[in-house]
């Protein structure tokens, strides 16, 4: 899902970083979202935030707990709450997979990142992920440190 320039609604909103370093990532999905009017067009303005939110499954839906909106200025009498839980679409094959994964494997689904797709539609991508201890955590920061230090040796002898 890579933007290109000949994509000029392809944008992303916002993006939690720290997912994956905190978080193993076994396998992403695309998600839809129910939103109000002021919130797309808070959106567009930015100021959005995922990196304190998660996803959870209850009573057979598909809900985004503690994203960030913020306010929409112009919207004086329908405006949003900037924390609400927002529903996520996503087909009954993959809710009941997502249902699964975090029931009975101990996983937990982590927003990644929130984006407009190409037709200007807010979409969101969900990782069902595991956490990570502290050990791994570790590791992957001197993987990090490894590489770029390789890099930077590289670009000397170059």
């Amino acid at each position: 899902m890579a933007q290109t320039k000949s994509d000029p609604n392809y944008r992303i909103i916002a993006e939690n970083r720290r997912a994956r370093f905190d978080y193993a990532i076994e396998r992403d999905i695309e998600c839809g979202i129910m939103l109000e009017g002021s919130e797309v067009k808070a959106m567009r303005q930015g100021g959005t935030g995922i990196a304190e939110s998660y996803a959870a499954v209850e009573n057979g839906e598909l809900w985004l707990v503690n994203a960030y909106v913020a306010p929409y200025g112009n919207a004086k009498t329908f405006t949003h709450e900037e924390r609400r839980r927002r529903k996520l679409l996503v087909s009954r094959r993959d809710l009941a997979d997502l249902w699964n994964a975090t029931q009975r494997k101990g996983m937990t689904l982590v927003p990644l990142v929130m984006y407009f797709n190409h037709r200007g539609m807010a979409k969101i991508k969900l990782g069902i992920a595991k956490g990570k201890k502290n050990v791994d955590k570790r590791e992957t920061e001197a993987k990090r440190d490894w590489n770029r230090q390789k890099q930077r040796l590289l670009k000397e002898t170059r």
